[in-house]
């Protein structure tokens, strides 16, 4: 009896030890948080720049932020059609915020809009979907080791760290322009 009484003290003592370790581990970049607090002036608009692959979030008038971007692999043009790998052009919203995305974060606007799917009905196709704001992701850094620049199916990419940003200071509903 006084054995198996020392083994459960033994067993609790380990457990106490084990529990004054803490949080000691080193936080890695796999561990470190995504999604950052934005405390400044509302984003009422996004605007994007396709030939000069650039993107500016404004609050009202004023330039917030600045990003170089990544297009579509067929960058000219505005997207017609699913597959054609281009980007879209024309007043676009926020729809949807997507935190489990293979490219790191992303934000969707609400492409293709009813005037898209018509043309598109016209030619027998579809239009094609799923426009995010997002970031490299897997396929993003093997393009920038191939020495691409343009390499998403439509979609507009900025870096990582840059996404996490602009998924902070977006909301649903902000407006998109997205000029030639």
């Amino acid at each position: 009896m006084i054995r198996a009484i020392r083994a459960v003290l033994a067993m609790a003592f380990l457990a106490v030890l084990t529990a004054c370790g803490g949080d000691s581990a080193p936080v890695s970049s796999a561990t470190t948080p995504r999604f950052l607090a934005y405390q400044g002036p509302p984003v009422t608009q996004v605007v994007v720049n396709k030939s000069d692959r650039l993107m500016f979030l404004l609050s009202d008038r004023t330039v917030l932020k600045a990003y170089k971007i990544h297009l579509g692999n067929e960058p000219v043009g505005s997207k017609q059609f699913e597959g054609d790998g281009k980007t879209p052009e024309g007043i676009f919203f926020v729809d949807r915020f997507n935190p489990r995305s293979a490219y790191h974060l992303s934000v969707g606007i609400d492409y293709p809009r009813p005037q898209d799917e018509a043309r598109a009905a016209m030619y027998g196709r579809k239009p094609g979907g799923d426009i995010f704001f997002h970031g490299r992701g897997p396929d993003g850094r093997k393009a920038f080791q191939d020495g691409k620049d343009d390499w998403t199916a439509g979609c507009i990419a900025v870096e990582d760290a840059e996404i996490e940003e602009i998924y902070a200071m977006l909301r649903k509903g902000t407006q998109v322009v997205i000029n030639p």
